[in-house]
């Protein structure tokens, strides 16, 4: 859940934030991070809590797989815990489906989920079914846990930090990219791991959209090199800018670790591309974007 102002998603999500009780001392993030962070568990661990959904004619089609909608649907939560440098643990999957989908086509959208399970971590250990005259709902919700030594969240950017994405981006859903995606798990934990990241996120609704959540949640503005922004051989640089349901990676950290982090990524991940795309600036400054806004589910 984010905020941004302005108008929109994130306006929307302010104001019902506003209606909310300040949260207690073992909260530490709540709205406005990729993930709610809240103290308990095993001592020197944050527990991670997500929740995530997919609904028919918004994020998939009548048409598509099943089993490939149910692992999108708990792969979007999975990289969210990711962008926090967590382990995803256990899931409760509500599912509103047609009546059409009650038999074979909700035991293929299990499949699927049981499928990104078995790939990241985590186990299904509940939920809710319901049924619906409309479009179909597919809810996750996620819980994992992280170190707090190795906690990232999207506050801790600082002017000069140096700005980096992991893959390409845009073209998602021509490309059907949006359908099979793998998070960067392995990767967001390895970099937490091994570098002191400042921030973090995934990309779900586009760089336009992201990166000044991302700055704004710091405090910080932004210059952004467009021209190096990486995207798919289909994508046009406005498709890699908002089309969204990228799910990948952006991240800061500071310039001296840069060249490091590199060279041992080139190393790590040699089938995974990792590029410098900018750096967090004084508030104030956005550059880069030409007037690019992402996707907005609540954009007037």
């Amino acid at each position: 859940m984010s905020t941004r102002s302005g108008r929109g998603e994130d306006a929307v999500i302010a104001r019902l934030a506003r209606q909310l009780r300040r949260p207690g001392a073992d909260v530490v993030a709540g709205i406005g991070d990729d993930c709610a962070v809240v103290r308990g568990g095993a001592r020197g661990l944050r527990l991670l809590l997500k929740t995530d959904c997919v609904v028919e004619h918004r994020h998939f089609r009548p048409s598509h797989p099943a089993r490939a909608v149910g692992w999108k649907a708990a792969c979007r939560a999975v990289s969210d815990i990711a962008a926090c440098g967590g382990a995803p643990r256990f899931a409760l999957v509500t599912c509103v489906v047609r009546s059409g989908q009650t038999g074979r086509w909700l035991g293929e959208l299990y499949r699927g989920i049981e499928a990104a399970g078995r790939q990241f971590g985590f186990h299904v250990v509940g939920g809710e079914l319901a049924r619906t005259e409309g479009p179909a709902v597919i809810n996750v919700a996620l819980t994992g846990d992280v170190s707090a030594r190795h906690l990232v969240r999207r506050s801790g950017g600082r002017p000069g930090d140096v700005l980096f994405v992991t893959g390409l981006l845009g073209g998602s859903l021509v490309s059907g990219w949006h359908l099979r995606f793998r998070p960067r798990l392995a990767e967001a934990q390895w970099l937490t791991q091994n570098f002191r990241l400042r921030a973090m996120m995934d990309l779900s609704d586009g760089l336009a959209a992201d990166l000044p959540r991302l700055a704004a949640a710091g405090r910080t503005g932004f210059r952004l090199d467009a021209a190096s922004v990486p995207r798919r051989a289909e994508a046009s640089l406005a498709q890699a800018l908002g089309d969204g349901e990228d799910f990948e990676l952006l991240f800061a950290l500071a310039p001296r670790e840069a060249v490091r982090l590199e060279a041992a990524w080139a190393k790590k991940f040699p089938r995974v591309r990792l590029t410098r795309i900018g750096a967090l600036a004084p508030l104030g400054v956005a550059e880069g974007l030409r007037r690019m806004r992402g996707f907005d589910h609540f954009s007037p």
